[in-house]
């Protein structure tokens, strides 16, 4: 079996497969290089848990080649990279701001920035373009008002992320230059607010790191995989959960309509059933184990490459019950999409928040919205990390 072959990015979402949960197993990257995949959720969990599977082994010089084609999460210089104390101290730069308690303080103005663009869908012509008018700028508008970066651009932004998150759709020479006009955007961002500090997570960042003596280049790797996790991940679960939600998942949309506490209940579970990404081997869920470990029985040697499926888990028999999402359910156990352990998803709680609220204010301001579009029809992004509807038009 080789990870990276399959390509469902060019089928329907509902015929996406996964890796049946099973004991860890031998598969061959594109580099040719053999990974461990782990796929039950109980294993994937230990992985991510355990600190005899690192990150930052990945880039040892004896390490062996993981990508065709270089992205943002293989910057050894980027918090993913990092383990130990020196991964703590860069990350609590930035955890402080991420936390459930800082987030509820930004509902209100996460809700005004919903609202003002259901405000702006409403207005376009049917049938309209959701993801250009809905999913795509949410989450783009809320990090860049929170690292206050209003000004940029959303192509531009997008411009970056893509690159940033390259899957194939480009070289390695496009990347690598998508990557320095990126850093180098995001370290005059940091000189500036060095001389004229904000109210903002940028100049906070700035702050802490001179504090506590980080170099620039890590505040520059933060800066900038900050602005690409912040809005990525999101927007892609997003578009995924309308595709199905106007799909095979209509059923779901009254409890999203409820209340935003039912659609907070709703959105863990859309997530969890709905992919978020094809079936390849994602880079950022990759570890090298440090020693002799055994995971489901299973002894992973010291040295090897080890890939966890976080889709496999989340559909995991021996967790949750089969068949569609129960919305109106809370998860049995914590969900694995976000990761879990030291390199759990800063951003998740944020990321929650924008479901919740985008889904319930659309669901309220759009009772009867119906798709111009079939799963045959869509189109989706090609060539990316992660796999989400590049348009899906709508009436309403």
């Amino acid at each position: 079996m080789t990870a990276d072959s399959i390509s469902p990015q060019l089928r329907p979402m509902h015929l996406v497969t996964y890796p049946e949960p099973a004991a860890p197993r031998l598969v061959t990257l594109a580099t040719g290089t053999p990974v461990w995949l782990v796929t039950r959720y109980a294993d994937v969990r230990r992985v991510l848990m355990d600190p005899r599977f690192d990150r930052s082994s990945l880039h040892a010089k004896d390490a062996p080649p993981l990508l065709v084609v270089p992205n943002i999460l293989d910057n050894p210089d980027g918090l993913l990279n990092q383990d130990g104390a020196g991964h703590q101290q860069l990350r609590g730069t930035v955890q402080r701001a991420f936390t459930p308690r800082a987030i509820a303080r930004w509902r209100p103005w996460v809700a005004a920035v919903v609202d003002a663009l259901l405000d702006d869908l409403a207005r376009q012509p049917q049938p309209a373009d959701i993801v250009g008018e809905f999913t795509c700028p949410l989450p783009v508008s809320v990090i860049c008002r929170l690292m206050g970066l209003d000004h940029l651009e959303l192509a531009r932004i997008r411009d970056w992320a893509d690159h940033a998150l390259s899957g194939g759709a480009h070289t390695a020479d496009q990347v690598i230059a998508a990557m320095a006009e990126f850093g180098a955007f995001a370290g005059r961002l940091i000189g500036e607010r060095r001389r004229e500090p904000g109210d903002d997570l940028v100049s906070a960042l700035v702050t802490a790191g001179d504090s506590l003596g980080i170099e620039d280049r890590h505040l520059v790797a933060l800066v900038c995989g900050l602005v690409v996790a912040g809005h990525e991940t999101t927007m892609t679960a997003l578009g995924n959960i309308v595709v199905y939600l106007l799909t095979d998942g209509k059923a779901a949309r009254t409890a999203l309509a409820e209340s935003e506490e039912s659609a907070a209940t709703a959105a863990e579970q859309l997530l969890r059933q709905v992919p978020l990404s094809e079936g390849r081997v994602l880079p950022g869920l990759l570890r090298r184990s440090v020693e002799d470990v055994e995971i489901g029985g299973v002894t992973i040697p010291a040295g090897s490459v080890v890939a966890v499926q976080t889709n496999s888990a989340s559909r995991d028999p021996d967790v949750y019950p089969a068949g569609p999402p129960d919305v109106r359910a809370p998860l049995p156990v914590p969900g694995v999409i976000f990761g879990a352990g030291p390199h759990h998803c800063l951003g998740a709680w944020l990321a929650r928040l924008e479901l919740e609220l985008g889904l319930h204010h659309l669901m309220v301001r759009f009772p009867l919205l119906r798709a111009e579009f079939t799963p045959d029809t869509i189109e989706w992004r090609e060539g990316q990390l992660t796999r989400g509807p590049l348009r899906l038009p709508v009436s309403w």
